[in-house]
Order: structure tokens, then C-alpha cells, then sequence
């Protein structure tokens, strides 16, 4: 998969089953954010295929929901919290068609799954970071996907927020497939049923218990075996003590 003329992605192989919420790992640059834009049909693969539901991806599918980081909204536009997450079912409605009662129906469901009813006429602009985030997945709710994509969900939200999410996402799982790309591996080792270790290809995937191999990690996040990043997951080397006699 070319992106810019730069080949992006190769030898990428995932399947995501409804039921399952399955973390996607890498460094900055890895492919994470391309790998979630092919599922959308928004980037197209040189070789083999992407397909959503038995059905080829392709962008503006009603089957797909997407949650993009959330300097990717315009927060300054002068809409409330309700119609921000109507607007996600706009390829639903059609451009030039007024929302019917099962759309209306649709975002105020999403809109109690976030916990943000409350807040639904609000502007979007008096939201905090985590009430953004919260209209971004209610957003992506509304359409009733059979598959959500998280790009970085959970990137500089307080910690009660990010519990709130990742209770939410648990929950979602239970009747969808999710993919989330994130930074937190912390949320990824200990929230997610399994984990895909990206970096331009596939390193590996497995249940967070098998993927205990340090090496594996260090290929895919390029860092030696004393890495901070292996101390936090519990897998880095110790180095011996040097005690003089």
C-alpha cells in the first residue's frame, strides 16, 4: 500500500471478529493511521483486498465508524452537540436531506451510551477535551456500525475520562468488531482481547499473554532491550550489578 509515492503498509494480514476489541501498537509513522484509513475505503491497497462485512471497503460505507483524533474537527463551528453527532449520519441521509425520526432516534441512543444527553444542545466550542472526545464516538455510534475504528482515543484525556472510554469500548465490543489505534499501551495490554504489533508490516498479533516475547516489541517500537517502554510492560533485560570486592 502506496501513500505519497512512499510505500506504506505491506504484508499487512488482520481479521477483526464482532466481539472482539483489538489493539493496534506502533511507533509514530508505523501505519496505524493509514492501516484505519484503507478499512474506511479512504486509502486504496496496490495488492489484495479490505473487506468489511464480506463487502470490499470503500468510503462512505454506513457499516464503518470511525473516530478520528480531535484536532481532525472543527470545534470552533457553530453547532450543537447533538446536530455534531448527526453528522454522522450524513452518508445515511444524503447532503440535502433533513434527518427523519429514526436518525434523530439514532443520535439521541449514541448520545446515551456517551453519557452526553445532558449536554445535547450545547455548543460544541464550551466542551471539554473528554465531552469532545465522548461527541467524536457518539458520532461514530450513530450510524450503528458493525465495525469502529478508534484512531488514538484516549491521547491527553484525564484518567477518569479515559475510564469512562475504555468501559465504553469493552461494552461496544461486545456487539461489534473495534480497532484502536493508540499510544497507551497500558490501556492496549490490560483493555484489549488482542493486540496487533505494527510497523509498516504486521509483526505480530495475539492475546496480550502471548506476546510476552521482548523481542517482538523491540522490533516493532525499534528500541534495545533495556527500552523504558519494555520496563513498563514487564519485559526488559536486568542488567547485573557490578559490586566491587
Amino acid at each position: 500500500m502506496e501513500l505519497g509515492g512512499r510505500l506504506a503498509l505491506r504484508e499487512v494480514d488482520l481479521t477483526i471478529d464482532v466481539g472482539e476489541l483489538v489493539g493496534l501498537v506502533g511507533p509514530n509513522g508505523a501505519g496505524k493511521t493509514t492501516l484505519l484509513r484503507s478499512v474506511l475505503g479512504l486509502v486504496r491497497a496496490g495488492r489484495g483486498r479490505i473487506t468489511v462485512a464480506g463487502r470490499p471497503a470503500r468510503a462512505g460505507t454506513a457499516t464503518v465508524g470511525y473516530v478520528p483524533q480531535r484536532h481532525e474537527f472543527t470545534w470552533d463551528f457553530p453547532i450543537s452537540v447533538e446536530d455534531a453527532v448527526m453528522t454522522g449520519r450524513t452518508g445515511r441521509i444524503g447532503l440535502l436531506r433533513r434527518p427523519r425520526v429514526a436518525d434523530w432516534h439514532a443520535v439521541g441512543d449514541a448520545l446515551d451510551r456517551v453519557r452526553l444527553t445532558d449536554l445535547r444542545r450545547r455548543p460544541v466550542g464550551e466542551l471539554s477535551g473528554g465531552q469532545r472526545q465522548r461527541v467524536l464516538v457518539a458520532r461514530a455510534l450513530a450510524v450503528r456500525p458493525e465495525i469502529l475504528l478508534l484512531d488514538e482515543p484516549f491521547t491527553g484525556l484525564d484518567m477518569p475520562t479515559q475510564e469512562l472510554l475504555g468501559e465504553l469500548f469493552t461494552s461496544l465490543a461486545k456487539e461489534s468488531a473495534v480497532l484502536m489505534a493508540t499510544h497507551d499501551l497500558a490501556a492496549a495490554v490490560y483493555g484489549c482481547d488482542r493486540l496487533a504489533l505494527l510497523n509498516q508490516t504486521m509483526i505480530a498479533t495475539g492475546r496480550p499473554d502471548q506476546l510476552r516475547d521482548r523481542h517482538l516489541w523491540m522490533e516493532t517500537f525499534q528500541v534495545s532491550e533495556h527500552s523504558h517502554l519494555l520496563r513498563t510492560l514487564g519485559l526488559a533485560t536486568i542488567p547485573a550489578a557490578n559490586v566491587g570486592a
